[in-house]
Order: C-alpha cells, then structure tokens, then sequence
C-alpha cells in the first residue's frame, strides 16, 4: 500500500534498530479513512477463504480488524491479554511473551464466541517475532477452529514472525514490509 508507505515514512518515529511508533494514524490517534481502507484490502486479499469470523489482539489491531470484518460481514473477536477478574470460566488460555513490551500476558478468548465451525482471520497492526500471533493460533486450535490466514499491516521482515507462521503453514498478507530500521532509517522491502 503506497498510501501507507508515503504515512510510515512521513509520521512513522524510529525508535532503535527493531521498533517504529506510527501511534499518530494506526495505534494512538486512528485515521479512521485508512483504517477503511486497509479493511477493504485485507477482505479483498480474503474473501475467496470463506471467512466466518476476523480475530485480533486488544488493543491495537480493533480498528483494522473491525474494518476488515464489516467488509467481511463476520464477526470481530477481540482476544483478550488478561483473563476478566468477573468473567473467567470457560476460556481458552494461552501465555504468550510479548516483543513491545518485553513481559508474558495471558492471551484468552471466550469459549462462546470461537468453535470447530469457525475458520478465522487473525488481523493485526504489526507483525515482529510472531509470538502474538502463534498464541492466537493455540487458541483457535483449542477450540478447534482453522484459520484462514493473519493480516498485518506492518511486517518487520527483518524479524522471524512471517517465518514462524509460514512453517506453520499459515497464509500471511503483509500490507507493508520494513527490510530494516538501522541508523533510524526505515528501508522497505
């Protein structure tokens, strides 16, 4: 997506080698245009995999999930980083290590709202060392469901996440590639 690229290279912050804040259009401040957008070219790049239900991850793949379920007509699931302190009972768990934040959280997810008859796009704003993502797959595995693929809006490909889904055989739709942050300059793929 050019229009992305042209925002990431505008707005986007490089903070080291391995992370970029784009916080003023995707995680922070949300241009809800582009987050339109990205929906619909997630759902196009989708739509021949019979998608029942588009997942992500709280809190900042809601809005491009969202898009991308409406455009679907399907269901968001918001997978959870905690277990609610009321709301505990019949969940699936998982512990996953997040990369951003250097610490493990408990991923969970309603048993409710995930079942074998689902077959669920994963939606989410990044995709680093692809821990995140191989969690919301033991969920969908829990509850036997199957998965239709994972969309990220930004892929850091100089990290192992697109590899570690690829070996699982999981369909990964990039909608932009950094191929390096070195000296805080963002190379595309």
């Amino acid at each position: 997506m050019e229009e992305l690229q042209k925002l990431i290279l505008a707005q986007g912050e490089v903070i080291n080698d391995e992370i970029i804040k784009v916080d003023s259009f995707i995680n922070h401040q949300i241009d809800p245009v582009l987050m339109d957008k990205i929906g619909k070219n997630f759902a196009a790049q989708f739509k021949e995999q019979k998608v029942t239900k588009v997942a992500t991850i709280e809190s900042s793949g809601i809005a491009p999930a969202l898009m991308t379920a409406k455009e679907l007509n399907v269901p968001l699931i918001i997978l959870k980083k905690e277990p609610s302190k009321y709301l505990n009972s019949d969940l699936y768990q998982t512990e996953v290590y997040s990369f951003t934040h250097q610490k493990n959280y408990e991923l969970t997810v309603s048993q409710k709202y995930i079942s074998e008859d689902d077959h669920i796009l994963l939606i989410d704003d990044f995709l680093a060392d692809g821990e995140a993502a191989v969690g919301a797959l033991r969920l969908f595995h829990k509850a036997h469901a199957t998965t239709a693929g994972v969309g990220v809006i930004i892929n850091k490909v100089f990290q192992p996440g697109e590899t570690k889904l690829k070996e699982l055989g999981i369909d990964v739709v990039s909608l932009v590639k950094i191929k390096s942050l070195t000296n805080k300059t963002i190379t595309f793929d």
